[in-house]
C-alpha cells in the first residue's frame, strides 16, 4: 500500500464556501472531497496516456482446486448490489474454500463510483475503481480476472418510460463487455438486465446479445439464462429481472437455476424489523406537497392514483398510457413494487401508513442492503443508485450457485426459464 502524504490547498474564500456547500449536500469531508477530485484527475489522465498491454493469458481452472479467490472484475458497477454479494459470497467445506475478490470495477457516475469504493473496496488498496465512461476506457488494458461481471445499462430495454431497445442511447452499451470477453476469456461471465429486454425488437436484440456473448472469447460460454423472480428467493420487492450465467467453454461445468425457496418477505417486515435508527444515513424525508399529502391519505395501501376512489381535484390529469406505479402505497402485507431510479412525481415508492415517500434507507431495505451501507450524493442521486442496483441476496443466492457448480457440488435447481445454450451454439 502506498504511503500517504499531507496535502495542504489554499483556497479564496469564495471557492471554499462552495466546496463547503457541495461537502454538506454530499455529506462527505472536505478533505475527502479534495481527495477524490485529485484521485479521478489522475485518473482521467491515465486514461489519456497510452497504455501498456499487459502480458496475455488465459485463466485456467482444474477440477481438482479447492481453494482459490475468483478475482472479479465489474463493468457498469452500480453501487454495488452485485459487488457486495460477491463480497459476502463464501463457499466453506469439508473439501472447499472458495469466495470471490475485487480487482476493478468502472462505472461513468461520480456518486456512484464514490458509494461503491468507499463501501467495497475500502479494504483493498490494490483494487481499481474506475470512474470513466465505458467508450473511453482501453478495453484491454483493463486486468484479465477469473469472472466478469455486468449489468448493462438497462434504460432502453426497460418496460417503465420509453423503450428504444438497442438503438437507444444505452442499447449497444453491452458490446463493450463482450470485446473485454473477447480479450480475456474470464472463467465465468454474469450478465444482468430488465424484463423488457427480451421483446425489444421483437425480440431480435436479445438473441443477438445472446449469440455474442455464446461465442464470446476462445471458448465460447455455455449459458443459463433465467428470468428471476427474486420476490420468490425472499427479497422483499417484486423485481423481474434476466440472469444470464455462462462457465467457459472448455470447463465442463453447467450452471444451474438455484431453486426458489419461495419465501415471501413483505415490505413490512424489511421496512419495520429491525427499526431503522434515527441517525440512519440516507434517511431523510422526503417535503411532500400538502396537495400530495392530502391525495395520499385518500389512496388504501395496494391503491395507485387511478384505482383509488379520489375526487376530481386530487385526480391526475394525464392522457394516454397510466403507469400503474404512480402514487402507488405498498401492501404491508406483501413484498413491495418495483423500486425504480428514474421517473418524477408520484413515482418515488409510498408509504402504506403514512401519506409520504419512502426515504432512500427504507427503498435500500428493499433492495437488501444493509443500513451500514451508505450511498454517497444527493438525495435524488442516492434515490437513482438504490434504484439502478440488483438486490443484493438476489444476486447471492446465484453467486452462493455459481460457487456450488466450480466445486462440483450438488443443490436444488429448476430449468432456466429462456433455455441453457452450449458453446458456440447459436
Amino acid at each position: 500500500m502506498s504511503k500517504s502524504h499531507l496535502l495542504q490547498i489554499r483556497l479564496e474564500e469564495s471557492h471554499k464556501t462552495s466546496l463547503e456547500r457541495v461537502c454538506h449536500s454530499e455529506k462527505i469531508s472536505v478533505s475527502e472531497k479534495i481527495r477524490e477530485l485529485i484521485e479521478e484527475h489522475v485518473m482521467s489522465k491515465n486514461l489519456e496516456k497510452p497504455q501498456k498491454a499487459q502480458k496475455k493469458f488465459i485463466p485456467s481452472w482444474t477440477n481438482e482446486t479447492t481453494k482459490k479467490s475468483f478475482k472479479v472484475g465489474e463493468m457498469y458497477s452500480g453501487p454495488g448490489g452485485i459487488g457486495l454479494a460477491l463480497s459476502q459470497t463464501k463457499l466453506k467445506s469439508r473439501t472447499h474454500q472458495f469466495d470471490f475478490e475485487h480487482v476493478w470495477a468502472t462505472d461513468y457516475d461520480p456518486d456512484t463510483c464514490r458509494t461503491y469504493k468507499n463501501n467495497l473496496l475500502k479494504d483493498s488498496p490494490d483494487a481499481l475503481s474506475i470512474c470513466s465512461d465505458v467508450k473511453d476506457l482501453d478495453i484491454e488494458s483493463l486486468p484479465i480476472v477469473d469472472g466478469f461481471l455486468y449489468g448493462f445499462p438497462c434504460n432502453d430495454f426497460s418496460l417503465v418510460g420509453e423503450s428504444l431497445g438497442i438503438k437507444g442511447k444505452f442499447g449497444g452499451l453491452y458490446k463493450y463487455g463482450v470485446n473485454y470477453i473477447n480479450h480475456s476469456n474470464p472463467l465465468f461471465i454474469f450478465a444482468e438486465n430488465v424484463s423488457g429486454i427480451s421483446s425489444s425488437n421483437s425480440g431480435n436484440t436479445f438473441e443477438l446479445i445472446l449469440s455474442e456473448l455464446n461465442n464470446a472469447g476462445k471458448f465460447g460460454y455455455d449459458l443459463s439464462v433465467h428470468h428471476y423472480k427474486f420476490e420468490d428467493y425472499g427479497v422483499p420487492q417484486a423485481r423481474h429481472r434476466y440472469i444470464i450465467v455462462g462457465t467457459r467453454g472448455d470447463l465442463g461445468l453447467s450452471f444451474r437455476v438455484p431453486k426458489p425457496s419461495m419465501h415471501m418477505k413483505t415490505c413490512f417486515e424489511a421496512i419495520s424489523n429491525p427499526p431503522i435508527g434515527i441517525d440512519a444515513f440516507n434517511n431523510e424525508l422526503t417535503k411532500q406537497s400538502s396537495t400530495v399529502v392530502e391525495r395520499l391519505k385518500l389512496i388504501k395501501p395496494g391503491e395507485n392514483v387511478w384505482t383509488a376512489n379520489l375526487p376530481e381535484h386530487l385526480k391526475l390529469n394525464v392522457k394516454g398510457a397510466t403507469i400503474s406505479q404512480i402514487y402507488k402505497r405498498l401492501d404491508p402485507e406483501k413484498p413491495a413494487y418495483t423500486v425504480t431510479g428514474s421517473g418524477g412525481g408520484g413515482t418515488h415508492v409510498y408509504h402504506w401508513e403514512e401519506p409520504r415517500a419512502l426515504t432512500n434507507r427504507e427503498r435500500a431495505r428493499l433492495q437488501t442492503f444493509p443500513d451500514d451501507f451508505v450511498f454517497h450524493g444527493s438525495k435524488e442521486s442516492v434515490r437513482a443508485q438504490i434504484g439502478m442496483a440488483v438486490p443484493v441476496d438476489g444476486a447471492k443466492t446465484i453467486l452462493d450457485a455459481l460457487l456450488m457448480t466450480f466445486a462440483n457440488k450438488k443443490y436444488p435447481f429448476v430449468e432456466p426459464s429462456n433455455g441453457f445454450y452450449p458453446h458456440c451454439s447459436l
